[in-house]
């Protein structure tokens, strides 16, 4: 759980020096964001010298007393009642539980754990993180389109800082479970709230996450140092402190790579072509926008988008999940899946500083509004014939894994 250090050592960096001159300046939208929040910082005592316990010189487990040191639970836990042996030990009761997964799992056997654990812990996160699709209900003054420019204008930041997919994904997330539990939000806010998110993501993810003037810095002016750290408290705090959902990108990455894998003792390195991953991202990056894509789970999501470049075969052996899962959000999919074609498969972009191996874990930003709009008229163009249309079937192809990222073709 995060700490109170942890919040203050992210004032303290925020009066580091203003990026230099030099520092290319990125396209930005400003909004009129026009918010003082007021949460005063409490003081925060010196944490990291060692200070000797004072219960522990008057305890003694030959007289009965349990141990004054116990770990304070999170708030996602909760503490089950001990017993206190003879010995004045606390004493835990286990069971041996062995669930099975809800779906099979594609992954091979595991040396450092068992898979079935594995999987069933990945699914388990669809379940703890849920997402409310009609939360622009609960905002009148909001318009679904609104929530597109501010995801679209996150991937900006996000390619302009180069940080991860996985990262605005996170901010992503972020953003639509803490509007889902706020309600009239002005649309004069929805920067800050976006720009926050992101900013919490980011620390959750980044190696070296930018400081928070440099996220003050991109809205131009729109939004202060200290509103983005009192507008972060506030978030942490209305989702309860569950910053760790699996995110459809994620879900993705472990498809991709299953359709890929060769030897399960390389499973922890990437075996997919580069090109491949991006163009499926791209597709996943789309429907994102679009508020209705928090009607599905996020491993829907990926294993749907993956369908539409591949084939039903493939989706069923590296998701477990059977057509009558996927048929829905499949066929959601198809406006933007022919978006995306239309358009053609975008290069892979370089980025200075970045290993070539790591790439296609940098978010882009492409122009997803453009595309956004051509689905909106397939929509349209498709109602009428949506229930005799033929089941959508491998939209676009990915090359063979013996071909090279540069021969994929759109």
């Amino acid at each position: 759980m995060p700490s109170k250090k942890v919040l203050q050592t992210e004032q303290i960096n925020s009066l580091d020096e203003i990026p230099k001159a030099t520092l290319v300046r990125p396209r930005k939208r400003k909004a009129d964001v026009a918010i003082h929040l007021q949460d005063p910082d409490e003081e925060v005592t010196e944490m990291t010298r060692k200070k000797t316990c004072a219960a522990q010189a008057c305890w003694n487990p030959d007289v009965g007393y349990t141990s004054p040191c116990r770990r304070i639970p999170t708030p996602d836990e909760v503490e089950e009642p001990v017993a206190v042996g003879s010995m004045g030990f606390t004493q835990y009761s286990s069971e041996n539980v062995f669930i099975t997964p809800t779906r099979s799992t594609p992954l091979p056997s595991l040396c450092w754990a068992s898979k079935d654990d594995v999987w069933n812990n990945l699914l388990k996160k669809d379940e703890l993180y849920l997402r409310d699709a009609q939360v622009m209900e609960r905002h009148p003054n909001l318009q679904p389109k609104m929530r597109a420019i501010l995801l679209d204008w996150l991937m900006e930041v996000c390619e302009v800082y180069k940080l991860q997919r996985e990262t605005f994904y996170l901010g992503q997330d972020f953003f639509d479970r803490f509007m889902a539990t706020q309600e009239n939000v002005l649309k004069t806010t929805l920067q800050l709230i976006g720009i926050s998110c992101l900013f919490i993501a980011a620390k959750m993810e980044e190696i070296y996450p930018p400081k928070v003037h440099q996220f003050a810095y991109v809205t131009d002016g729109a939004c202060a140092e200290d509103d983005i750290l009192s507008m972060e408290l506030i978030i942490m705090k209305e989702l309860n402190w569950s910053l760790n959902p699996l995110t459809p990108v994620a879900w993705l990455n472990v498809y991709v790579q299953m359709a890929y894998l060769k030897e399960s003792a390389e499973l922890l390195v990437v075996q997919y072509p580069q090109a491949t991953f991006v163009q499926i991202a791209e597709l996943l990056d789309l429907c994102i926008l679009d508020v209705r894509s928090l009607e599905f789970s996020t491993s829907l999501l990926a294993a749907s988008a993956l369908f539409h470049f591949s084939s039903l075969e493939l989706v069923v052996k590296v998701s477990g999940l059977k057509w009558s899962d996927l048929e829905k959000c499949v066929k959601w999919m198809v406006p933007f899946a022919m978006s995306i074609r239309e358009a053609g498969s975008s290069p892979l972009k370089t980025f200075k500083g970045i290993p070539e191996d790591d790439m296609h874990n940098i978010q882009p930003h492409v122009p997803y509004l453009d595309w956004l709009g051509r689905v909106h008229s397939y929509q349209l163009m498709d109602i009428e014939d949506s229930h005799r249309s033929p089941v959508p079937y491998g939209v676009l192809t990915p090359p063979p894994s013996s071909e090279k990222p540069e021969s994929v073709s759109s």
